[in-house]
């Protein structure tokens, strides 16, 4: 911005330039960023930030990720495991006849959960966990969960 168009052009002649005598314009008066959020500057952390101070919950030492692995797949994807050869060739099979067994580990699954619906086609289906929909489902259409270690 050109200097002729500074507010300073037309503040001179003013003493304090529009800071007040008082008060004073001074660098940091409250502190700088988020100085005195418990002291001076409460009001406003209590009123616009509750929460901001403190901590939550239970401390968990020596955190590691594979306790909490566990990739899941939906039973509507189950059968794009397998090939589409494998599905039509055990398509008119019997539920006690040879029945197809997708392992859902060997994919790279833990869990297998209950979103979308099976084709009635009798299937063994291998995994560490099931959800209880997702159990139900698989033996509706004269399937079989195996859990796996």
């Amino acid at each position: 911005m050109t200097a002729r168009l500074k507010k300073t052009r037309k503040l001179r002649g003013h003493v304090s330039a529009g800071h007040g005598r008082v008060g004073k314009h001074r660098k940091h008066s409250g502190g700088r960023g988020n100085a005195g959020g418990q002291h001076h500057h409460r009001i406003n952390f209590d009123k616009f930030h509750p929460g901001y101070f403190g901590k939550v919950g239970m401390r968990q030492f020596h955190v590691t990720k594979q306790r909490s692995y566990s990739p899941t797949v939906n039973i509507e994807r189950i059968w794009s495991l397998v090939s589409e050869q494998t599905r039509s060739k055990y398509a008119d099979a019997k539920p006690d006849g040879k029945v197809p067994v997708i392992d859902v580990v060997r994919a790279g699954y833990y869990k297998v959960l209950g979103k979308g619906s099976l084709p009635k086609q009798p299937v063994i289906v291998k995994a560490k966990f099931f959800s209880r929909e997702a159990e139900q489902k698989i033996k509706a259409v004269g399937g079989a969960c195996v859990l796996v270690a």
